[in-house]
């Protein structure tokens, strides 16, 4: 995998949010401080591939207040355009995370309703000005949980970097605390109809669309990538997709998962190496790291091989880091790939 120079550019369209986390592993009851950062699956995507050189833009929607500031200040720093980032509203949606650890797994709290980006309608946004001289669009599966019209803000984007004629991804990322199953099935896809590359991961297609890996075990933490390849190869038939990217968890506890990927193309598939994540810093955001490496593999040409190692290496990294953005450099990512994580210290 190289580092490519490339003039090729990426928009994604979701929400911002403020993440308050406990420290030192408590509980939100017993909590009397928060971290705060901010925020947002597609975001995170964005500002990974801008620190690996690639020109990303954020579309979304904050506050025009003093917490609209601060999240606008804050993405700022990972160098991603938020040009098309409205000001309307009252509230930014917030998350808690309970970190977890041991066999006490993490949790999430949502305060999300009523946010900025849910007071938007289908045009607020001017997709064809936005989308021109672009390449690649990016949209999860949390932004049209959110209320109805902003899932028909996410398909009318989708739709309209189609027809622009962008490389379309979409993560199913299946949040059942912001919607049912059902719900999901009846929304996605009018969405996936544009979508020409798919993240998801090892539960997510069974939960909303029934497609089971047979002989795997998600709760037991049992998996075998090769049950994968049917489970994706439904996928791309169902939707008519190019490529499927599945991330592979086994969680031994909350402290520790073994964490690998693959890729789904042209009736093939690449699996990347196993990573024994121990400890983990933080997992949240895992999930878009490796889908920005993918992002950055497939937009930049590189052999699939090497993009879906890339892709886990870089997630591997991610979760070492508190927050939700991966700060990992390419080049770290790639020393990782070298020299297998010994973790000794760079002098």
């Amino acid at each position: 995998m190289k580092q490519v120079p490339t003039d090729k550019k990426v928009v994604v369209f979701g929400e911002l949010m403020m993440r308050l986390s406990t420290k030192r592993h408590e509980r939100i009851v017993q909590a009397r401080e928060f971290d705060v950062s901010y925020s947002g699956a597609e975001a995170n995507l964005a500002c990974a591939l801008a620190g690996w050189g690639v020109k990303s833009a954020v579309v979304s929607s904050v506050p025009d207040n003093a917490v609209g500031d601060a999240c606008i200040a804050y993405m700022r720093q990972y160098g991603v355009d938020l040009e098309h980032v409205k000001r309307n509203g009252f509230r930014l949606g917030i998350y808690y995370v309970e970190t977890g650890a041991g066999h006490r797994p993490s949790s999430f709290l949502y305060n999300r309703k009523g946010s900025s980006i849910t007071e938007l309608g289908p045009g607020d946004f001017d997709w064809d000005r936005i989308l021109e001289g672009k390449h690649w669009f990016h949209v999860t599966g949390i932004t049209p949980a959110l209320a109805d019209n902003v899932a028909e803000i996410a398909r009318q984007a989708c739709a309209a970097a189609a027809a622009k004629g962008l490389t379309v991804s979409c993560d199913l990322n299946f949040r059942r605390k912001l919607w049912s199953p059902e719900k999901a099935r009846s929304v996605m896809p009018g969405i996936l109809e544009h979508v020409d590359v798919l993240f998801t991961n090892e539960e997510e297609a069974a939960v909303v669309f029934g497609i089971e890996a047979r002989g795997s075990d998600v709760g037991a933490g049992r998996l075998d990538s090769r049950v994968y390849e049917n489970v994706a190869k439904q996928l791309a038939e169902r939707f008519k997709l190019a490529v499927v990217s599945i991330t592979l968890r086994e969680s031994h506890s909350a402290s520790e998962n073994t964490w690998s990927g693959m890729i789904y193309h042209d009736q093939r598939i690449y699996t990347s190496r196993k990573f024994r994540l121990q400890p983990i810093v933080d997992r949240v955001g895992g999930g878009d790291a490796f889908s920005a490496g993918v992002v950055y593999g497939l937009l930049t040409g590189q052999d699939l091989q090497e993009t879906v190692e890339f892709a886990a290496a870089a997630s591997c990294l991610k979760h070492t880091v508190h927050g939700d953005v991966n700060l990992a450099s390419f080049q770290e990512v790639l020393n990782l790939l070298k020299d297998g994580g010994s973790g000794r210290i760079q002098r």
